[in-house]
């Protein structure tokens, strides 16, 4: 297996700091993107470090702001500087907010679409003149089976900014096959406990709107905790997701999945974008464009 230098977004905790130590102990070189690393994050940076000197492991952190360019730029010249390639990029910085749609103003959907869609906008410009000057590379994006399977109330804004993600890693895909860069979509379902996820949620600031609806869903939040709480088979674990990047990045390029769901709870997610994604593919062809379904290797590259 050659070692690979893997970018995460989103690193600091739960999914991301799970995939950056499980990558680093399959071999790789892992940069953990961490924002404020010399401010509220500095444990999660001496944590990471701690890890790699225990394991013995290439377990690195890289101060990496998705909101600001500027700082995306910074972070993938550090690396480009210090290896002189970046080869994997995961995706998976996100924000979940809950709550009544109507109660979030339109700048707090703005901000968390700015987190989930256009952070990994910002990470792409910066990576992707590399990845197609090399000709091969890999973006995992760790997407939410919310984009297709069960969707319950007060967690629309995020549902949305999710499938807006999903539906631009689907674009990306075609349109970087021929520069022969993979895109590998990992849809975790909803684990209840071993991330910050559902702890760190926010909430909306129009409190009045919020009050109203609570006449009508008193406790709504809390019932859908306790259900999907007591879906959760027992031997579900979030460094599942975890392991699932890791196969994906060890897969040999041209045999990577295209989408990959890690979900206990089975929100039939699954079963929808199996459809979804095989009309794409059915589509493409009929089109015309079937090359763009699997992205070109050395081997299938034209020669001039």
């Amino acid at each position: 297996m050659q070692t690979k230098v893997i970018m995460i977004t989103g690193a600091s905790s739960g999914f991301g700091a799970l995939t950056a130590r499980a990558l680093a102990r399959a071999g790789h070189t892992v940069y953990a993107g961490i924002r404020h690393t010399t401010g509220r994050n500095a444990p999660a940076v001496a944590a990471a470090a701690d890890y790699a000197a225990k394991h013995g492991v290439d377990l690195r952190t890289v101060d990496l702001d998705i909101s600001s360019q500027p700082s995306v730029d910074h972070a993938v010249a550090t690396i480009l500087d210090a290896h002189h390639r970046l080869d994997v990029v995961v995706h998976n910085a996100g924000h979940l907010v809950t709550g009544p749609a109507e109660a979030f103003t339109p700048e707090e959907l703005a901000a968390l679409y700015d987190t989930n869609v256009l952070g990994t906008q910002r990470v792409n410009r910066a990576v992707l003149p590399h990845l197609r000057a090399r000709g091969h590379g890999l973006l995992v994006w760790v997407g939410s089976s919310s984009t297709r399977g069960g969707t319950p109330p007060y967690l629309g804004p995020y549902f949305a900014a999710k499938a807006a993600m999903d539906s631009l890693a689907v674009s990306y895909a075609g349109e970087l096959a021929r520069f022969g860069i993979e895109t590998s979509i990992v849809v975790p379902g909803a684990f209840t406990s071993g991330t910050n996820h559902f702890a760190n949620a926010g909430t909306p600031i129009d409190t009045a709107t919020v009050a109203d609806y609570a006449r009508r869903y008193a406790g709504l939040t809390d019932h859908i905790g306790r259900a999907l709480a007591a879906m959760t088979p027992p031997d579900a674990d979030v460094t599942q997701v975890a392991d699932a990047i890791v196969t994906i990045v060890d897969t040999p390029p041209g045999r990577r999945p295209f989408r990959v769901h890690v979900d206990p709870l089975d929100d039939g997610s699954e079963v929808v974008s199996a459809v979804a994604d095989r009309i794409r593919g059915e589509y493409l062809h009929r089109i015309d464009l079937a090359d763009l379904l699997t992205p070109r290797t050395p081997a299938t590259t034209p020669t001039a």
